[in-house]
């Protein structure tokens, strides 16, 4: 039932972010709109803000399930830019309204994941530490969030599997490259 409730808000957010700008919507618009007490609304979220986080991280989750291999994170990367642009109006209307800290902040926890399975599964059989591993895929992530926070500022006009492409050809081989040189150096 928690997730249902969260769902319908989330639902209800959305479509008046398609309305009207993200600072001039309310908790009790939320709640009028889906027929929920401004108390159940509490009960899940501490304000509207944590609504946005809150959808961003299960929207990405949904679209990243399974796609944390090497063979499969160009995918994943090209769902991650679907999912925004899919969701282009409240994108843009939260990237208004929130900082760029909580933006960058969701962006790296959402690439992270993604990356991190990939120097993950590149590692196995290669003697390397852990913080060898977090440094390599938190490189990629700072790549990574850099180039999808332009796409947006600039309007999610350029072609994003045109993007994905070049990303994969810059990627092509370095992460087992760079754990091959952080194995070598110890």
């Amino acid at each position: 039932m928690a997730n249902t409730t969260k769902q319908a808000l989330e639902a209800s957010l959305k479509k008046m972010m398609l309305q009207k700008p993200l600072d001039k919507i309310t908790i009790h618009d939320i709640t009028a709109d889906c027929g929920i007490s401004r108390m159940a609304f509490y009960y899940h979220f501490k304000d509207i803000y944590d609504l946005i986080e809150w959808s961003c991280i299960e929207d990405a989750t949904q679209v990243l399930q399974g796609k944390k291999t090497y063979d499969t994170w160009q995918e994943g990367l090209s769902q991650i830019f679907e999912a925004v642009l899919e969701n282009k109006p409240f994108v843009l209307n939260a990237c208004r309204c929130i900082s760029r800290d909580q933006m960058e902040r969701f962006l790296y926890r959402l690439t992270y994941g993604l990356i991190r399975g990939v120097v993950d599964e590149q590692s196995r059989g290669i003697s390397v530490t852990e913080a060898d591993k977090t440094f390599i895929a938190e490189f990629y992530k700072y790549s990574f969030v850099g180039i999808l926070l332009d796409w947006i500022r600039q309007g999610m006009t350029a072609d994003y599997h045109d993007i994905v492409r070049r990303i994969s050809l810059t990627m092509q081989g370095n992460v087992a490259n760079s754990l091959h040189n952080f194995a070598a150096a110890h």
